[in-house]
C-alpha cells in the first residue's frame, strides 16, 4: 500500500463527515475502520487491526502521560471548582474586567505563568476565562480563538523552556546530519524562528484582536447563544451544577494550587533538564521531558491541594467525587485524542508519508521550495491536526528539498514549523482546538469553521511572504 492516494481516505472521511454530522467522533471511528480495512484487505481482520491500532496507541508512553495529564488536570479544576477556588476567583477578577478587551488582554497576561505548554495553559486559565466569557455575555469563539493564538503562535516562537523545543531541535538535528554544516541544529533552529511567518503573522492577528474590539450594539447585549451543556437534557448534571452555585468563593483556593503547579513544573524541568546532561537553565528546560514533568507536577499538586482542602476544612468526599467530576469532563477531548492518534497510525501503514514525499518530487525551483513545503505540510497539518506529526513528517522532506533545489534550510526549516503551527491551530483534529472549545461548552466542527476563516487570512500572508523571502535568500 506505500505511496498510493487511498492513504488519504481516512483523513477524507474523517474531515467530510465531521462538517457533515457537526460531530467529529463519527467520522474518527469510520475513518479507522475503513484505513484498517484497506491495511488489511479483509472486514474482520481490518475491524481487528482497528483494535490493535487502539491498543498500540495506548500502549505508547507518550501518549500515557498526555492521557494522564489531561484526567489528572480535570480532576484538580474539579476540586477548585467545588471548593470554591475557580468561582472565588473568576469573581475577584469580574470586579475588576468589565470589557472584552479587558477579559482578551487577562488571556495575554497569564502567559508568564503557563507558556510551557498548550494543554497545560488552556486547561489552567481555560475555566476562568469560562466564567468570565458568560457573566459578560461575549462571544466565546473569538475570546477561544484569542486563547489558541496566544498558546500555538507564542509557544512556537519561544527559544527555550517550552514542551516543543527539546523535539524541534531534535528534529532539525535529524534532518541536517552529514550536511557538514557550519551551524549546530540549535542555530539552525533560533534562525528558523525568524522564517515562521505564520505564528508570527496570527500573534498579530490576535493582539489587533484584542486591542480592537468594535462597540457593541443592543443586538449584541442579547444572550449569544446557549453552553452546550445547557442545550442537553434539562436534567443533565443538573444537581452538580446547583451545587458548585451554592460554594463559598474562596479565591485562595485556586491560587494555591496554580502556584503550586507552575513552581513544581518549573522546578523538575530544570532538575530533569540537569539531569539530562544540561549545563545551564536554558538547555535544562529545552533537554527536560516536559511531557513527563507536566504529569508528575500536577500529580504532587494533587496530593498536596488535597491536604490543604482538608486543612481548611473542606469536606474529603466531596472534594473526591468532584476530583472524578472534572476528570470524566475530559473524557471526550481524551477519548478524541485516542482515536485521532489511531487514525494516524492506520495512515501510517497505507504509505501516508511516502506518498506525500513521492507527490513532490524534485522539480521545484529553490525560490518556491519554502513556499511549497509550507502549503502542504499546512494542508496535511489540517488533516493530522498535530503541530509535531506534521513536524515529523516534513522535516526531512524539507531539509532534503532545500538540499536538492537549493534553497535556505533555516527558511524552509521555518516553513516546516509555520505549517505545523497551523494545522494545530487550525484542524478540527487538533488537540488545541478539542481541549478549548471542550472547556469554554463550543461546538468542536463550528469551532473550527471559525478558526480557519482567521487562520487562512495568515496562511495566504504568510504563502506570500515564503515566496517573496525565497527569491530574496536563495
Amino acid at each position: 500500500m506505500d505511496q498510493t492516494w487511498l492513504s488519504l481516505l481516512p483523513f477524507v472521511i474523517v474531515i467530510a463527515m465531521s462538517i457533515w454530522l457537526k460531530n467529529i467522533l463519527p467520522g474518527l471511528v469510520v475513518g479507522i475502520l475503513v484505513g484498517s480495512i484497506i491495511v488489511s484487505a479483509d472486514l474482520l481482520s481490518g475491524t481487528e487491526q482497528s483494535v490493535t491500532y487502539m491498543v498500540n496507541t495506548l500502549s505508547d508512553e507518550t501518549n500515557i502521560k498526555i492521557i494522564g495529564f489531561l484526567y489528572l488536570f480535570g480532576g484538580l479544576v474539579g476540586m477548585m471548582n467545588i471548593s470554591g477556588g475557580i468561582k472565588g476567583f473568576s469573581e475577584w477578577a469580574g470586579t475588576r474586567i468589565h470589557t472584552e478587551r479587558g477579559l482578551l488582554g487577562f488571556v495575554w497576561i497569564t502567559l508568564p505563568f503557563t507558556f510551557m505548554m498548550p494543554m497545560f495553559r488552556i486547561m489552567m486559565i481555560g475555566p476562568i476565562i469560562k466564567s468570565l466569557i458568560k457573566k459578560m455575555n461575549l462571544s466565546k469563539q473569538k475570546v477561544g480563538m484569542t486563547l489558541d493564538i496566544s498558546t500555538e503562535s507564542i509557544i512556537v516562537l519561544l527559544p527555550v523552556a517550552t514542551a516543543f523545543v527539546g523535539f524541534m531541535v531534535s528534529l532539525v538535528e535529524g534532518g541536517i546530519s552529514g550536511l557538514n554544516l557550519d551551524m549546530s541544529p540549535y542555530e539552525v533552529f533560533l534562525l528558523s524562528i525568524l522564517f515562521n511567518f505564520y505564528a508570527i503573522i496570527m500573534l498579530i492577528i490576535g493582539i489587533v484582536q484584542t486591542l480592537w474590539t468594535p462597540k457593541r450594539t443592543k443586538q449584541q447585549d442579547k444572550p449569544l447563544h446557549k453552553d452546550l451543556e445547557e442545550e442537553e437534557h434539562e436534567f443533565h448534571r443538573m444537581g452538580i451544577k446547583r451545587e458548585l452555585s451554592l460554594v463559598k468563593a474562596q479565591p485562595w483556593h485556586l491560587i494555591v494550587p496554580v502556584f503550586l503547579l507552575l513552581a513544581f513544573s518549573l522546578f523538575l524541568l530544570w532538575k530533569d533538564g540537569m539531569a539530562q546532561g544540561a549545563e545551564t537553565i536554558f538547555e535544562a528546560f529545552s533537554m527536560a521531558d516536559a511531557t513527563f514533568v507536566m504529569l508528575l507536577a500536577v500529580f504532587i499538586t494533587l496530593v498536596l491541594t488535597f491536604v490543604f482542602y482538608v486543612l481548611r476544612k473542606e469536606k474529603m468526599n466531596e472534594i473526591l467525587y468532584h476530583f472524578y467530576d472534572g476528570g470524566n469532563q475530559m473524557m471526550e477531548a481524551i477519548s478524541l485524542l485516542i482515536l485521532i492518534w489511531t487514525l494516524t497510525l492506520a495512515a501510517e501503514d497505507l504509505g501516508f508519508s511516502k506518498f506525500i514525499g513521492s507527490s513532490l518530487g524534485s522539480f521545484l525551483p529553490a525560490f518556491l521550495t519554502p513556499a511549497a513545503i509550507f502549503v502542504l505540510g499546512s494542508v496535511v497539518g489540517y488533516f493530522i491536526g498535530s503541530s509535531w506529526g506534521t513536524w515529523g513528517l516534513f522535516m526531512p522532506l524539507g531539509i532534503t528539498l532545500a538540499v536538492s533545489t537549493g534553497a535556505s534550510i533555516p527558511l524552509t526549516v521555518g516553513a516546516v514549523f509555520a505549517s505545523g503551527a497551523f494545522g494545530a491551530l487550525t484542524s478540527p483534529l487538533g488537540d488545541t482546538t478539542i481541549t478549548t472549545a471542550s472547556i469554554l461548552d463550543m461546538d468542536l466542527v463550528d469551532y473550527a469553521r471559525y478558526k480557519l476563516k482567521i487562520s487562512v487570512i495568515g496562511g495566504v500572508i504568510a504563502t506570500g511572504l515564503f515566496i517573496i523571502s525565497g527569491f530574496i535568500i536563495s
